[in-house]
């Protein structure tokens, strides 16, 4: 049974937003916690009970509980953004539940705060309880080593693909186009992910955009190139795929200039936080966007009926894909097997897996100690993957404005002269 340690029991926790695979995770780490001789506990809605003390809200959890759930979106122990790290009291509270329950390890599954949280578990503990932690996020932006997934993205992909071709197809049977927003709003893996492998007309990241600065009449010129482009090849139909993480890059001051009058409630609650910094999460930036494309295509002379769509609820707590269901298995066993490991009376650690070798990655190397928060892994702009998914995008590129025929293509489809339709145009390609 392992090095001698003192089994106690094993917790296990789910922080933050859903994923598909929490219960794969939560299954394969209670049957490998049993067999290795723990008994173990599920604690529900992450640490927001663990934070207040409370005694009562959690489970003990046995393989018949578990053995089916593998396949199961959601979580079977729920889930909360609580972060007891921010606090002394409820950090305290914490280990006071922890050491009352005879916890000795413990397995969180979640994403930064979580990951903070169970690094803060694990030094204030002083060695008396090991920690794993299993990152998750589906959109996939946390440094794992080489190009590991994060559990969950690959199911959120592939159930993003399936809703993306069903709005494919409504828009070419109603010759319409479609503004859908992913969720990723430090990364564009999930928008990129989805367009790529589900051939939207154009997908836009911030990454593409590098240390330039980002404008919502920007992005809306990148939409409105695509929309041309594809007239002056007879199709009227089209769907752009949006991260969400471009509202970020904008910030406050480019959305303000977006909106007609610098009315940003017409788009939602203009919510402050202490700082007075604008809450952009709270912008509707899809319906923003539709309108702000709509209204410059008019100005161009084209009507058309175009629909916004954010997605990204639909697929956290989906039925994980295989893949998925694999893969969290790994997590779940490794998570133990680090715990009984003499490692994890060293350090804590993030889970991760390297060519099938479980890869215990420790806390202080994975989390920035100033933020507390992992290094984000951006989409590598500058390789042939997204080389690849641009070549196979329908946009403006310099190509366009040095062919002659077609820039009297393109520029016809607008009533403008090719000069115009350069003057007007050639900016979003880089030209001066």
């Amino acid at each position: 049974m392992g090095n001698g340690m003192k089994r106690g029991r094993l917790g296990i926790l789910v922080g933050g937003g859903p994923a598909p695979g929490l219960n794969g995770v939560i299954s394969a780490a209670t049957i490998e916690g049993i067999n290795q001789g723990f008994e173990v506990v599920g604690f529900r809605d992450g640490f927001k009970w663990l934070a207040a003390g409370d005694l009562q809200h959690y489970t003990q959890l046995t393989i018949a509980d578990v053995k089916d759930i593998h396949l199961k979106g959601g979580s079977i122990l729920g889930t909360a953004r609580t972060n007891p790290a921010k606090s002394e009291t409820s950090m305290h509270n914490v280990l006071d539940v922890l050491n009352k329950l005879d916890v000795t390890a413990l397995v969180t599954i979640g994403g930064d705060d979580t990951a903070f949280s169970a690094s803060a578990v694990y030094r204030k503990a002083g060695g008396k309880i090991r920690v794993a932690h299993v990152p998750k996020t589906i959109d996939n932006d946390l440094p794992l080593p080489g190009s590991t997934p994060t559990f969950g993205f690959e199911t959120a992909r592939h159930y993003g693909v399936q809703i993306l071709r069903n709005l494919t197809e409504d828009a070419r049977t109603t010759s319409r186009w479609y503004i859908i927003i992913s969720m990723g709003r430090a990364a564009g893996h999930l928008a990129l992910g989805i367009g790529k492998a589900g051939a939207a007309s154009l997908t836009i990241i911030p990454e593409e955009f590098r240390d330039q600065p980002v404008t919502a009449e920007g992005v809306a010129d990148l939409i409105i190139g695509a929309i041309i482009k594809r007239r002056a090849e007879g199709s009227v139909y089209g769907v752009a795929v949006l991260a969400e993480g471009l509202i970020e890059s904008m910030g406050e001051k480019g959305l303000v200039s977006a909106v007609p009058g610098g009315n940003l409630e017409r788009y939602g609650k203009v919510i402050r936080d202490d700082h007075g910094h604008l809450r952009l999460g709270e912008i509707e930036f899809g319906r923003l966007m539709k309108d702000l494309v709509t209204t410059r295509l008019e100005e161009l002379g084209i009507k058309m009926t175009m629909i916004d769509k954010d997605l990204g609820y639909e697929l956290r707590c989906a039925d994980p894909i295989p893949f998925d269901a694999e893969y969290t298995r790994d997590l779940g066993y490794g998570a133990v097997k680090f715990i009984l490991s003499p490692d994890a009376g060293k350090f804590g650690a993030v889970i991760s897996f390297v060519d099938g070798k479980l890869n215990p990655l420790q806390f202080e190397h994975m989390l920035n100690p100033k933020t507390g928060r992992f290094t984000v892994r951006k989409v590598n702009v500058d390789g042939e993957t997204y080389e690849c998914a641009c070549h196979y995008m329908i946009r403006l590129e310099k190509s366009d404005f040095e062919d002659i025929s077609q820039l009297d293509k393109l520029a016809a489809t607008v009533k403008m002269t090719p000069e115009q339709f350069r003057k007007r145009f050639g900016y979003v390609v880089g030209l001066k």
